[in-house]
């Protein structure tokens, strides 16, 4: 059985969402990051740590966690993000992810204790009303965690009140859909075999929700941050060298993975949309393999 088929028994058995620690606005992020997305992402947690590695790296560098700092990292699904800034911090410092996910952050203390640290706590929370200690961290962190929010002006406000004076903000974003291959060639192949997506909202909880630039430096501002800026950066999403394989993530994960979810895809569904995304990423193959541009923001601010 591969990897995906293996992913595909464990989502037609997943069992009803747990309750998780939301605000009621908040449950269909809570639905949705609970079950099919948590299995896809746990399952695929390896992949997609050296998929977004470039991207990890660059926003961790802007941010440049230093040794005993309070670190607070917002959407920390798996850890991995939580790991990479533990080795920044040292033993003196302190990281504290936080996710809404029940089944990625037991997966992320799974990684936690198998690397032996003892300085790294996961919190199953909504961060966005999460009671943090007042102003006890240093740097708030968030590799592509922080876009769900249903209410993003709250929710910036409560994390800025967790934040010591002089304290950094540093996270990376999506830009516009349009911006971005990584999302748009997958699921552009896919949309003849879509049922049309629903109305929703471009500002909604979603990838996408802090791709304007100018919303992002308003709520910033309106939540007590100084400094804003957004830095446009891009970077070469490797997805190996099988169309098929790379087919296949991409209809576990993202925006066209939501669709599919959204849609109640059957497997005859699912497997028709991946045979779409392989005949597209099958014609952008090279000797070198294949590779996916994507475009984000690295956004800053101060308290």
């Amino acid at each position: 059985m591969t990897a995906f088929a293996a992913l595909a028994t464990i989502v037609s058995v997943l069992p009803e969402p747990v309750k998780s620690a939301t605000d009621p606005q908040n449950a269909a992020q809570g639905a949705y990051w609970n079950q099919q997305a948590a299995a896809s992402w746990i399952a695929l947690q390896d992949r997609l740590d050296k998929v977004f590695e470039p991207l990890t790296r660059r926003a961790i560098a802007a941010a440049s966690p230093r040794p005993g700092e309070r670190v607070l990292d917002i959407g920390c699904g798996c850890g991995g993000t939580v790991l990479a800034l533990a080795e920044h911090v040292g033993t003196g410092g302190h990281v504290l992810g936080v996710d809404i996910s029940e089944p990625m952050s037991a997966r992320a203390r799974q990684r936690i204790a198998a690397a032996g640290y003892t300085n790294l706590e996961i919190v199953v929370a909504d961060a966005g009303n999460y009671a943090f200690a007042a102003g006890e961290s240093d740097l708030l962190f968030s590799r592509f965690g922080v876009m769900f929010f249903p209410d993003p002006a709250a929710a910036l406000a409560n994390l800025r009140l967790a934040m010591r004076p002089g304290g950094r903000l540093q996270w990376v974003v999506w830009r516009p859909l349009t911006d971005n291959p990584w999302f748009r060639i997958p699921l552009e192949a896919a949309l003849p075999v879509l049922p049309p997506p629903a109305p929703a909202d471009p500002f909604g909880p979603g990838p996408f929700a802090f791709a304007d630039p100018g919303r992002v430096i308003h709520l910033l501002q309106a939540a007590g941050w100084r400094n804003p800026k957004l830095i446009g950066n891009e970077a070469e999403l490797a997805l190996g060298s099988d169309p098929a394989a790379a087919a296949e993530l991409c209809t576990w994960v993202g925006p066209l993975a939501r669709r599919l979810i959204e849609a109640h895809a059957t497997p005859a569904l699912h497997q028709a949309a991946c045979r779409c995304v392989e005949r597209a990423l099958r014609a952008r193959a090279t000797a070198d393999g294949l590779a996916l541009s994507a475009s984000v923001w690295l956004v800053s601010a101060e308290t």
